[in-house]
């Protein structure tokens, strides 16, 4: 169990990751009133390099409940065996398919790596190539909100609640700042 818990988390944590690499950047300045901001283009010539901007905070964090928290909070939550074994084979499942997703991703992107290596790239051929890596990324994603919707589905409304709570508090916390080694009297 402890293993699916960990796999879980290592999954979440990487779809977590390509979501915020998927993230616009923010735009330089104010945007003039009337006039939409203009998005700048990775790559292009004559770019500013921006500090890297926080990821966005996850508009759905307050009404979905990641599995590997539910399954941390399994005694606080009082979860009975038969939701336990539930959200256990779905979780088993959600994994297998995810590690299928992954190497095929891989695969593609390799695929497309290759094509960009030519100093001439044909366009529809490359982004025919990128349409099957982002098909696949699609499917990942689709994956785990399913996986999170079933797992959710499962959970009376106190436990949701209780989760919600969880969810809160650890948002919260915030590290204090660090105090100096010899403070001055």
């Amino acid at each position: 169990m402890k293993r699916i818990v960990i796999a879980f988390g290592v999954i979440l944590f990487i779809a977590t990751l390509a979501a915020a690499q998927q993230q616009p950047p923010a735009p330089a300045g104010p945007p003039q009133q009337g006039v939409p901001a203009a998005q700048p283009m990775p790559g292009m010539p004559g770019q500013a390099r921006r500090a890297p901007q926080p990821p966005m905070p996850d508009p759905l964090h307050d009404v979905m409940f990641p599995p590997d928290m539910i399954m941390a909070h399994a005694r606080q939550l009082n979860l009975t065996e038969d939701q336990k074994t539930f959200m256990r084979g779905e979780i088993q499942k959600t994994t297998t398919s995810f590690q299928d997703l992954q190497w095929k991703l891989q695969d593609q992107m390799e695929q497309l790596h290759e094509m960009m290596k030519t100093p001439q790239v044909n366009e529809e051929q490359a982004l025919a190539q990128l349409n099957k890596v982002l098909d696949i990324e699609r499917e990942i994603k689709r994956l785990h909100f399913g996986l999170a919707l079933r797992l959710k589905n499962r959970l009376t409304p106190e436990q949701q609640e209780e989760l919600q709570k969880l969810q809160m508090g650890q948002h919260r916390r915030v590290p204090p700042p660090p105090q100096p080694a010899n403070p001055i009297q």
